[in-house]
């Protein structure tokens, strides 16, 4: 049945029409991935960085919408398919956001971002502490989004300078509003949406490796590589789910008030975003490896690896101090030991380099594995 309530009710769950507004996430982030592989340098990073971010944000801000909303009503999802169709166009644009389709991507994404806040502000409009929240929040990001159009008219360096300001009153709106009380986090739903941004983005590093081996001879060489790759995409689900997403959510539903919205502000919608874009990083090495695999990783494509690891294993460490004050010391030694050993061998045919990601990523599972069964017997004790 159809809900005409505006309001989530508290044990609301994904819903189809959000999962359909993902679908052009995907999207988004293999253009990200495009951008960045296609031209594997300092200032193609830092572009990705940039619209990543916009990417991510204009995502992390809609699913804060409908976490507050009843994603049934059917206004609710007219709104949430409108964005999506909206954000169609952002991500069309995303690999010439700095050749040409600056304003492409900017009128888009700014788009998406307004109608979220409005949805927003209609559902708030019932609380009235929400709705000053709300409030307070949009009124520091609509001067980002003006950031975004001023960045996206003026192109070249102001391009850059604008759209990182943009980004700079993102968090100034996200650090001032999660201040105040009255979000009233569904925590459930929340950490259900951002683990499903997770599987996104997971998911494309196999679309990439399934890619590199369709269409060509399957020699040796390259079955290991895709084996390699997929295994260690695997090893970072695991490193996610298995154990260290709980912690996170235990932490979300176990506070109130503005502790719950700081806490989810900080371990979801920012923790999240390095994390992320190490996926991405790790994504593009694993194209320049299923392509090439005969041919050892270039300096970047190493980077590119050894980056996408250390941000994702290590930052989902830090959301997780963040959350528990809870120092994950094995795994952060067995990331960077990894990361280092991938920088440090060069010349080595990238099935040998990719075997390193994923005897690191093995490493930190078996440690976790034992570490919480441990605890476990303790606590049964």
């Amino acid at each position: 049945m159809v809900s005409q309530n505006i309001v989530s009710p508290d044990d609301q769950s994904a819903t189809f029409v959000e999962l359909f507004f993902d679908i052009v996430f995907v999207f988004s982030v293999t253009q990200v991935v495009q951008l960045i592989h296609h031209d594997l340098m300092w200032e193609t990073v830092g572009q990705g960085i940039l619209v990543f971010w916009m990417v991510w944000w204009a995502w992390t801000q809609f699913t804060w919408a409908l976490n507050a909303a009843d994603t049934t009503n059917q206004l609710v999802e007219i709104g949430t398919l409108i964005a999506t169709g909206v954000a169609f166009f952002m991500a069309a644009a995303l690999p010439d956001a700095f050749h040409g389709r600056e304003l492409e991507f900017a009128i888009p994404y700014v788009l998406v971002r307004v109608i979220g806040l409005g949805l927003y502000a209609w559902v708030a409009s019932a609380d009235a502490s929400q709705a000053a929240a709300v409030r307070k929040f949009g009124a520091v990001s609509l001067s980002g989004l003006v950031a975004v159009l001023i960045g996206g008219l003026a192109g070249g360096t102001l391009q850059y300078v604008f759209w990182g300001l943009a980004i700079g009153l993102d968090i100034a709106a996200a650090v001032i509003g999660g201040r105040m009380e009255g979000w009233n986090i569904h925590p459930e739903h929340f950490g259900e949406r951002h683990g499903l941004f997770v599987i996104i983005a997971l998911g494309e590093t196999l679309i990439i490796a399934a890619g590199g081996v369709a269409g060509v001879e399957w020699t040796t060489t390259l079955i290991g590589v895709a084996i390699l790759a997929v295994g260690t995409s695997c090893g970072l689900w695991w490193s996610y789910f298995a154990h260290a997403k709980q912690k996170l959510d235990h932490a979300l539903e176990n506070c109130r008030g503005a502790v719950q919205s700081m806490m989810g502000r900080d371990v979801f919608s920012l923790a999240h975003f390095p994390m992320l874009f190490g996926v991405i990083a790790y994504a593009v090495a694993v194209e320049e490896a299923v392509l090439h695999p005969n041919d050892p990783l270039s300096v970047g494509g190493r980077l590119a690896l050894a980056a996408g690891l250390v941000l994702f294993v290590g930052g989902m460490a830090g959301a997780i101090w963040r959350a528990t004050s809870l120092i994950l010391i094995s795994r952060i030694a067995v990331i960077g030991v990894t990361g280092i050993a991938i920088l440090g061998l060069a010349g080595v045919d990238p099935i040998v380099t990719l075997a390193i990601a994923f005897g690191g990523v093995v490493v930190i599972g078996v440690l976790e594995i034992s570490a919480y069964r441990r605890t476990s017997k303790e606590v049964a004790a």
